[in-house]
């Protein structure tokens, strides 16, 4: 069903072609198609994408399917079969982008390598995403998100001293490794636009896109030997930011790093005295004196509820705020007029899916219609791209291609 807004998003006119599961390639493809891109999901037939069937159904179809399947066309082939690698190869002809995340080496199996590609349309911006990367020694190992967030240097950050790593409750790994396939696509679109490439491959590995996310961790090493360590709710050589528990029971987030920011955070919780404090004005001086500080702000926060904790550093232009979970969303205000929340109808129903950012003002993204049924456009994307009569399509049936 499509929403009231017609999708202008930046990216109409690019077609895209996705052999991707689970996560990492779909979600990739979602994004996209949320601004504007045509996107082609190829599905095994009766079976589809596992996604379909994770975490908490609607009927027979998973609640998230109808979330990281919007907006695409579902069209259901066997890619194990010589006439289904046939069609994959036809359709890619007419593409801009194909998206796959499958382990290296099985598209080249199917015959659907960027070689086998490239002859019929040296255009196509051929996006792998893989645990490892394409090349390298690890190439061929699975390459699950959590896994790759292990060996990253991500893990090893995340959780408190002397206790396991910890891995929030999120496929971390696969979201990030989407966001960089979407940047080099894009970045591989504008070279090709600007003639200074043809189509290219674009490698992404999920260990890698986390790896990109350790700011100053290697260099830290390299020059002076420190191996960064789990801090907990704290941030290593920031000071203070730290997440402290009101007197109502929930936590609330105080950022005051910055050195005129402490000061106002000193005098609101009654602190002049470090205010003042030479020792403590700049961040250098309260690394050193971070326990002291800490201490000072969880007795006050202790004294306050955190609507009353709030206000007050508000009032004095400190960061802060409170950890939501999706009730907290779902009735924030600021989160509705941002419109995070869009509705979508399904089988006569009415299902809320997130909205997706960024924001663009003059040609911003939308939901057309939720994931579609399994195969729903097979029939629409052949006889319309492929000019497949109805007899063939009939055979491919038949024969169990599509």
């Amino acid at each position: 069903m499509t929403t009231s807004t017609a999708n202008t998003g930046p990216l109409q006119g690019i077609r895209i072609l996705e052999l991707g599961q689970l996560i990492a390639g779909p979600f990739t493809t979602a994004m996209l198609a949320y601004f504007g891109a045509e996107v082609i999901k190829i599905e095994a037939p009766g079976i589809g994408d596992p996604i379909r069937r994770w975490r908490s159904m609607k009927g027979d179809t998973s609640l998230w399917w109808y979330s990281i399947g919007r907006n695409k066309k579902s069209v259901t082939v066997d890619l194990r079969h010589p006439d289904g690698q046939a069609i994959v190869r036809d359709l890619a002809k007419q593409c801009d982008v194909l998206v796959e995340n499958f382990r290296p080496g099985v598209m080249e199996a199917w015959q659907l390598g960027p070689d086998d590609l490239k002859a019929d349309n040296p255009d196509l911006v051929y996006t792998r995403i893989s645990g490892y990367g394409q090349t390298g020694p690890y190439a061929d190992k699975p390459g699950f998100a959590s896994v790759c967030e292990g060996i990253s240097g991500f893990r090893h950050l995340n959780g408190f001293p002397g206790e396991a790593p910890v891995r929030p409750n999120l496929s971390l790994g696969d979201s990030i490794a989407s966001l960089h396939a979407i940047i080099g696509i894009l970045m591989a679109l504008n070279a090709r636009e600007r003639g200074l490439h043809k189509g290219q491959v674009v490698d992404v590995a999920l260990y890698e896109t986390m790896f990109n996310m350790l700011e100053s961790v290697v260099p830290e090493y390299a020059e002076e030997g420190i191996i960064r360590q789990a801090s907990g709710t704290t941030l290593t050589g920031i000071v203070p930011t730290n997440t402290y528990r009101c007197s109502d029971d929930k936590y609330v987030i105080i950022g005051g790093n910055g050195d005129s920011i402490f000061k106002r955070l000193m005098n609101a919780i009654g602190r002049d005295d470090f205010a003042k404090d030479p020792a403590m004005s700049d961040n250098a001086g309260r690394v050193i004196h971070q326990e002291k500080i800490d201490t000072a702000i969880a007795d006050w926060c202790a004294t306050h509820t955190i609507q009353s904790a709030i206000e007050q550093l508000e009032a004095v232009r400190v960061p802060a705020g409170p950890i939501y979970n999706a009730q907290d969303m779902a009735e924030d205000p600021h989160f509705q007029a941002r419109d995070l929340f869009e509705k979508v109808e399904v089988n006569g129903d009415t299902l809320t899916i997130p909205g997706m950012a960024p924001k663009l003002v003059g040609t911003p993204g939308s939901t057309q219609w939720p994931g579609p049924s399994l195969g729903q456009h097979t029939d629409e994307v052949l006889s319309q791209l492929l000019a497949f009569n109805e007899e063939r399509i009939t055979a491919l049936k038949e024969d169990a291609v599509i």
